[in-house]
């Protein structure tokens, strides 16, 4: 009673927590939330959205649920399990889902990333299994800097220091911890690396910057697991590369410049960053930066070039095929939602970070998408990119309700090419883009997706509303291709949580 009275800070502060028998001595409390994140890792999943709707009925707000269900995964998995760490991911693109819905609906998104955190968490073993313990915070080592100290530590793949001089960062300043968090991130552009720390910061915006150290923990930790992967090497450029950028133009301690450029530059500078190898676009955006253009319209650039990833690819290929990703398709973890990701990872990370920071992210943005269009396969320089031009001539109507309409066939028959087109349309006409968004959030919400279905919901509505008129639509025709791919595959639990919502 006292530590909910008080609350958890103060509590832990106090040494009051909520204790469970046969707990380890050093195992992470979560103080007056503990009974609901336990409530997240131990109950059944067939029996957890009862449970979950119940609460809500009896008052429980879904922030609360929310929260519960991101300190469970991070404490049950500590960013080391595959479906583990993209569930952590997808949970706050599901809150942004939900709060563009009303009623009981507003539910859904949550439930049906609850209920696969929940279900990934009972295969893990729930709480017998956790991988993440409370750790005593250390000091860094006399005159270092904390992004430089954090980085040797991952280098040397000690993981205990790493996490006791985190652990004494994030008890301080929250931003200036995550700052130094980021130099461990920008030694290798792996998609999940790059993803994961956005993601987690992004989610403290929902759930409380109280929880700072257990969001960033799974970052930090799959930073380290990271370099004893086997073929790292080969894609070590990074962090060579990044230092030479950072010194050759002078861009340590640099101030982002202001400098607003027009359209023609921002279609001329996507265009260079698409077309050049990883370490061209790097010199390029560096050298931008020098120039004082505005991170703003750089980073628009570089969420540009990975789309043209998603629009120009021929999709899977017969050697790609999974279940759940058939011959053709490009949802999940192909080569142009992983791209769009990260770049949206890059460009709000350079948002939230210091100076230096910025550039980082931007130089390594623009890296990244070249790199992975040169690396990956693909001839995606000839490739032509959605619509394509026979689609737009077919489509028939020019009412906002008709070209929604058949957009909407064209998901539900998996045609990728017109649904592009339908939206494309759309656009062109000037019709409301809230009203496509609605649409598509709908598939986002009820298909699978094969773990990325909210996260690039997230990603293209975010660019949408960052990107200027001349080029925001293409973020939403990728969006109408991507859906119409992943239709078809309903989400483990949805039918449930519709039934309990009544919706």
């Amino acid at each position: 009673m006292l530590a909910a009275t008080v609350g958890f800070e103060v509590a832990n502060g106090l040494g009051l927590s909520t204790a469970f028998a046969g707990d380890p001595t050093d195992a992470l409390d979560f103080g007056p939330l503990e009974p609901l994140v336990r409530l997240m890792q131990d109950t059944p999943a067939d029996k957890l959205l009862p449970v979950l709707v119940g609460k809500l009925n009896s008052g429980t707000e879904l922030r609360m649920l929310v929260t519960a269900g991101a300190l469970a995964n991070a404490r049950t998995f500590g960013g080391e399990d595959y479906v583990g760490f993209h569930t952590l991911m997808a949970i706050a693109p599901s809150w942004y889902m939900s709060q563009e819905m009303k009623g009981a609906e507003q539910a859904l998104p949550v439930l049906k990333v609850l209920y696969r955190n929940t279900n990934q968490m009972q295969s893990h073993g729930g709480c017998k299994s956790e991988v993440m313990h409370a750790v005593a915070p250390a000091p860094l080592p006399a005159g270092k800097d904390a992004g430089d100290a954090l980085q040797e530590a991952m280098r040397r793949k000690d993981r205990d220091a790493a996490e006791k001089m985190f652990a004494g960062l994030v008890a301080g300043n929250k931003e200036d911890a995550f700052n130094a968090l980021l130099h461990m991130v920008q030694d290798h552009t792996e998609v999940h690396r790059v993803v994961l720390p956005y993601r987690a910061w992004d989610l403290l915006g929902i759930i409380g910057k109280d929880h700072a150290h257990a969001l960033l923990r799974n970052s930090l930790r799959y930073c380290v697991a990271g370099e004893s992967w086997s073929g790292n090497a080969t894609y070590n450029e990074p962090r060579e590369l990044l230092p030479k950028m950072l010194d050759e133009f002078k861009l340590h301690d640099r101030k982002p410049g202001d400098r607003k450029m027009d359209d023609a530059w921002v279609g001329q500078f996507s265009e260079t960053i698409f077309k050049s190898t990883g370490k061209q676009a790097a010199a390029a955006v560096a050298a931008a930066l020098a120039d004082g253009i505005s991170p703003a319209d750089i980073g628009e650039c570089i969420t540009l070039a990975a789309n043209q990833l998603v629009l120009r690819d021929m999709g899977r290929t017969p050697n790609m095929e999974v279940n759940g990703k058939p011959l053709g398709s490009v949802h999940g973890d192909s080569i142009g939602v992983h791209a769009s990701d990260s770049a949206n990872a890059w460009r709000n990370m350079a948002r939230a970070g210091n100076a230096r920071n910025c550039c980082a992210s931007l130089i390594l943005g623009a890296y990244q998408v070249a790199f992975d269009r040169v690396e990956r396969g693909g001839d995606f320089l000839h490739w032509n990119p959605l619509p394509v031009e026979n689609h737009v001539k077919g489509i028939g109507t020019t009412d906002a309700e008709g070209l929604l309409r058949d957009a909407e066939n064209a998901i539900r028959g998996n045609l990728q090419a017109h649904a592009a087109a339908a939206i494309h349309r759309y656009g062109q006409l000037g019709h409301d883009p809230q009203a496509a968004f609605d649409l598509m959030r709908r598939y986002a919400t009820s298909e699978d997706g094969a773990l990325h279905a909210e996260k690039y919901y997230r990603t293209c509505s975010e660019e949408f509303t960052a990107t200027r008129p001349a080029f925001r639509w293409r973020h939403l025709v990728s969006l109408a291709r991507v859906t119409a791919s992943e239709y078809g595959r309903p989400a483990a639990g949805i039918a449930q949580a519709r039934e309990l919502l009544k919706v």
